[in-house]
């Protein structure tokens, strides 16, 4: 089949690994998030972008392009930077920033939290609920639209709520709510 008639992707911009927005839901993100994914728009831009397109330049000049590894990827990897600042602009755009030190102090808890709770197992955890562009597992950090951040959302210090998981409910009982200082 000709490359002509191929696809690249199928989803227009959608980024692997980061979940579509809920339907009707917002772009919560913390302020810090949101600086990072500026930052990251903002290098791609002035940085990335223009060396590679120098060095596919350089490449092109060369002659044959059918055999020419520095212009094949230099191309593939223009595409990746293009596809990549499609989606920040998108998600910056939409993206409604949030700052989670306004609730400094409280016990409830609300985007930007860091919550630390225990399972029915005795297992304590620490998570804190960010925006989804922003989420990291590794560093405790799950997307407001997760379960368990679903589960936690609105509860107090003291509560337990439930949390349904693919081995059935288990309670989670909710140990501190912490909040960044503001400023």
């Amino acid at each position: 089949m000709s490359k002509a008639f191929t696809k690249e992707s199928d989803g227009e911009d959608d980024e692997p690994g980061l979940p579509p927005l809920p339907a009707g839901g917002k772009n919560y993100i913390t302020p810090a998030g949101f600086e990072r994914l500026k930052a990251e728009l903002l290098e791609l831009i002035d940085n990335e972008r223009p060396r590679i397109v120098e060095i596919v330049h350089w490449a092109a000049s060369n002659g044959d392009r059918s055999e020419n590894g520095d212009y094949l990827y230099g191309k593939k990897r223009l595409r990746e930077i293009d596809r990549r600042i499609r989606f920040l602009t998108k998600r910056l755009e939409i993206a409604e920033v949030t700052d989670p030190s306004l609730h400094h102090g409280g016990e409830q808890v609300f985007f930007g939290a860091t919550v630390r709770y225990v399972n029915e197992e005795g297992q304590a955890q620490v998570v804190t609920i960010t925006g989804i562009d922003e989420a990291d597992s590794l560093a405790g950090q799950v997307s407001w639209v997760s379960p368990v951040a679903r589960a936690l959302l609105k509860a107090r210090v003291g509560d337990e709520v439930p949390l349904v998981t693919p081995r059935g409910v288990q309670m989670l009982e909710v140990l501190s709510v912490d909040y960044p200082a503001p400023g």
